[in-house]
């Protein structure tokens, strides 16, 4: 059994740290196998009597310890394993620690490391401890002056927070720079990077006429691929300039590209360290979903200059409070983005397509989490591991609710709600209440006698509420009354109480429209006005509205723009759900009736395949494909996403017991029977699609056609059209950008077991062997392939590319397999295979290791034979002796131990 198990932090045990640190003086002697730090700090007191100070640090060889100037004796201070403390005698002290840490040693990729022979730093959560003893926590928050001194061959670029003073050549062939943050920060938002980079770089100004330099460092040799980002980076500044009124507030912005990163990238006040999959791109090697996340992260880590840097969390326990407000950001980004430039409609359906993308990564990824062990509220009430806690949760439906706000105040009324925010914060350690408080403030001023009491509850609520909805029609006058109902189910742990305790109703916003039997916009008055779409109030656990001059019985369109992370209870009949399809004038309601669909026809299917009886498809559903593919009033890009079927994923949570093997075999069938069914169809749209000769550009126009045109080879794949594996290896061969290579290849991968698949799998690997992002895909595309064993995993994972020390690497064939791979891994041997793969993990990147471990923890919810199979792996895991506290958490939660 272990014996390390972490101790459980409560949010409701904060206590402010009892010293104000006034200045930190940083001075690195920089060496791959050890790092000598010395660090100046200065104190003072901010209690009422002297109390102990408390240092954090992780795997750190203390050399010397100064108090105002007189060296401490061992005996002098205690030294335990994680802490180093010492008792101050003044109420104003500075210390002077030595100490040294080994980068090279280093695999957890936290605190300072070595990646590809350059130096890094990731200090968020708590990465800060590992380079030097430290309070590292997040409300403790100084102004940083940093020098660093390195062999100038080696460390040509010396790289640090804020703003370069001085740099010069020293004796020996080493170098030194000094650098100095203007605004205080937690030690948490600390970054050093030295290496050989290449640079791009821009200068700017901002929007009060100050000069900026904005920079981009990569690889050498990779400069021609940092074009994308540093575009990206300008739109951000610029962004962010027009849309909130907030400039950079620095002379410089830097953005650095690491090969090694457990995560996607890191806000450091202006030196943005990121996984290099999210910084270079070009045609050749980049996807246009890959373009799209480089433009999302890139604002995303930007944004947080504000809303993170400048107003930070006051513990971990808000990490909502800057993750899902500038998720938030950086979804409106992209959906301005996608839309600059185009007209009304066209820019309607750009929006639209990223809301769709938005709510389906919240489903296919926080739903789940609701209903399983590790549920959590957007603000935890508690954890053992903090890097756990970097979840869906925490930022898609965390940016969920600050959309609810925004939807609650209107643009004019948002923007005035964070401009307070800010006044009230700047250069602050808050929480989630003091964010709501701002808001509220505006909402309160619009709505007299009305607050966010309720809506508060959905920062300490687990679980995924649902809403049941009621409409009853009265002809005689023409009256249409709504009802809703809500209800938050037990979940995690509160299934443990005996019995459970009944939740509080939530502050609910609640867009619906209504459509008329054929299928036109019924107006609808409320509160003294006349709509197409209402945003009701729901507050209490059950309320009614009633509106007048309603024609006919109505068709109501539900939940429209996703305006509430919850679950509608209602049930249209197949027609009503064809006729949304068809004329809803919401988008994305529009998708969710076609997605509902789909996926009722596909739950269909699972049950006939469970009862051996023979599979049947409603003609109506295949009319309603049609009549899609037919209006010309849709775009590429929506049609893209409206002509998808569900994910397995995504279908397998809706299958109760949960079916694995089943989703897969319902998906496919229904994918080859659309592909039959409508061959013409998708035959004349993948040719039409075809049929250009332009220079690539990741514009949403042109990436939305590249979309439908490989669904539409998809489909002719999975049906096996006579000529689709043709027209896949030209495309492939003949590809000029990384999309189409890789829409050809994955549809061989797919749906063809022929020898020329094979060989353009060779192919492919012999092309960009050189490119390790693009390896990275070449690992996918085999992780989830149908035909993938776990034997097949283990020949790949003893190929000479594949390092399980690289995050990049092992997501790209082990979580992928795991996580997307139904057919492959859901079996004993797999079970036992994932088990295996988060121990071999866990000896090296516990962080890496935990996020594995959450494949399976819904487990309990499978049906046999893999319900006990799971438990059998998860058990032998738990069993073993030496777990890390980030998996022990993970594995403990999902057995209910």
């Amino acid at each position: 059994m272990r014996t390390d198990t972490a101790p459980t932090i409560l949010r409701h045990d904060y206590q402010p740290y009892p010293y104000r640190l006034t200045q930190v003086f940083l001075d690195f002697e920089l060496d791959p196998a050890q790092t000598r730090v010395h660090a100046q700090l200065q104190f003072e007191q901010t209690s009422a009597t002297l109390q102990p100070l408390v240092l954090n640090g992780q795997n750190l060889q203390l050399e010397s310890l100064f108090l105002n100037d007189r060296q401490l004796t061992p005996e002098q201070y205690q030294l335990q394993d994680d802490t180093l403390v010492i008792h101050p005698d003044t109420s104003t002290f500075a210390l002077r620690i030595t100490s040294l840490c080994h980068p090279q040693q280093n695999s957890s990729l936290m605190g300072l490391y070595v990646s590809g022979g350059k130096l890094f730093t990731q200090c968020e959560a708590e990465g800060f401890r590992r380079i030097t003893w430290f309070p590292d926590r997040p409300d403790v928050m100084a102004r940083y002056r940093v020098r660093m001194r390195a062999n100038k061959q080696l460390y040509p670029l010396l790289l640090s927070n804020g703003n370069l003073i001085e740099q010069h050549d020293l004796p020996d062939g080493l170098h030194e720079a000094t650098w100095e943050d203007p605004h205080p920060k937690p030690s948490y938002l600390f970054a050093l990077v030295a290496g050989n980079f290449d640079c791009r770089e821009q200068t700017i100004q901002t929007r009060s006429g100050r000069g900026a330099l904005l920079q981009v460092f990569s690889d050498a040799g990779t400069r021609n691929k940092t074009e994308w980002a540093l575009d990206c980076l300008h739109r951000s500044v610029k962004w962010d300039e027009n849309r909130f009124g907030l400039e950079l507030d620095l002379d410089r912005f830097m953005i650095v590209a690491a090969h090694d990163f457990n995560m996607g990238a890191m806000e450091n006040k202006g030196l943005n360290v990121f996984n290099a999959a999210y910084v270079l791109a070009d045609a050749d090697t980049a996807t246009d979903s890959a373009y799209r996340a480089i433009e999302a992260v890139i604002g995303h880590e930007y944004f947080h200059n504000w809303t993170g840097n400048r107003v930070t969390c006051r513990d971990w326990f808000q990490l909502s409070l800057k993750e899902g407000l500038t998720v938030f950001r950086d979804q409106e980004f992209s959906a301005d983005m996608l839309a600059q430039g185009l007209d009304g409609a066209e820019a309607n359906s750009a929006r639209a397509v990223k809301r769709i993308d938005d709510v389906s990564t919240l489903r296919l990824a926080q739903f789940p989490e609701d209903a399983g062990p590790m549920a959590h509220p957007i603000r935890p009430e508690s954890y053992q591991e903090i890097g756990n806690f970097y979840t869906a949760t925490i930022y898609e439906k965390g940016a969920e609710v600050i959309r609810m706000q925004h939807t609650l105040l209107g643009e004019e009324g948002f923007q005035a709600g964070l401009a307070e925010y800010f006044k009230r914060h700047d250069g602050a350690a808050v929480t989630c209440d003091d964010f709501v408080s701002a808001m509220e403030s505006v909402y309160a001023r619009r709505n007299p006698g009305k607050n966010f009491d309720v809506f508060r509850r959905w920062y300490s609520q687990a679980g995924t509420p649902r809403v049941q909805v009621s409409l009853s029609y009265k002809a005689e006058d023409k009256t249409c009354t709504v009802t809703l109902r809500q209800h938050n189910p037990p979940v995690g742990i509160e299934k443990l109480n005996n019995p459970p305790q009944p939740k509080p109703p939530l502050h609910i916003p609640f867009a619906l429209g209504l459509l008329g039997q054929n299928g036109q916009a019924l107006a609808i008055t409320h509160e003294d006005k006349v709509l197409n779409t209402v945003v009701l109030e729901l507050c209490q656990e059950e309320q009614s509205w009633t509106f007048t001059h309603i024609p006919e019985s109505p068709v109501p369109s539900l939940l429209r723009h996703f305006s509430a992370p919850v679950i509608v209870e209602f049930d249209h009949s197949d027609a009503d759900l064809a006729l949304l399809a068809r004329h809803d004038s919401d988008p994305f309601a529009r998708w969710e009736a076609v997605q509902t669909l789909a996926s009722r026809q596909l739950l269909a299917l699972v049950q006939a395949f469970s009862l051996n009886a023979t599979p049947k498809i409603d003609p109506h559903f295949v009319a309603t494909w049609r009549s899609l593919m037919d209006d010309t009033t849709l775009t590429a890009a929506y049609k893209a996403r409206v002509l998808s079927l569900p994910s397995q994923r995504e279908l397998l949570e809706k299958t109760s017991p949960m079916n694995p093997l089943g989703v897969v075999q319902a998906s496919r069938y229904l994918r080859a029977e659309l592909g039959k069914a409508l061959a013409g169809q998708w035959l004349a749209t993948y040719q039409a699609a075809s049929d250009t000769d332009q220079p690539y550009q990741p514009d949403p126009l042109s990436s939305g056609q590249r979309a439908l045109k490989n669904l539409a080879l998809n489909y002719l794949m999975a049906a096996q059209h006579p000529q689709a594996e043709q027209w896949a290896l030209a495309q492939y061969y003949d590809a000029r950008n990384m999309t189409d290579r890789m829409g050809g290849l994955s549809a061989l991968i797919h749906y063809s077991t022929s020898t020329e698949c094979a060989q353009a799998l060779d192919h492919f690997y012999e092309q960009w062997q050189q490119d390790a992002l693009v390896i990275d895909k070449w690992f996918t595309l085999q992780a989830i392939a149908p035909t993938t064993s776990v034997e097949k995993v283990r020949a790949l994972m003893v190929h000479p590319a594949f390092s399980m020390r690289n995050p990049n690497r092992a997501r790209a064939l082990i979580f992928q397999f795991c996580l997307n791979n139904l057919q492959g891994v859901h079996s004993p041997e797999g079970y036992a295979f994932w088990a295996e793969q988060v121990l071999a993990l866990d000896q090296t990147n516990p962080e890496i290791a935990a996020r594995l471990a959450r494949a399976f923890d819904n487990w309990a919810r499978f049906g046999q034979p893999q319900r006990d199979a799971l438990r059998k792996a998860l058990e032998h895991i738990r069993q073993q002796p030496k777990l890390s506290p980030n998996v022990s958490e993970i594995i403990s939660k999902a057995l209910n131990i």
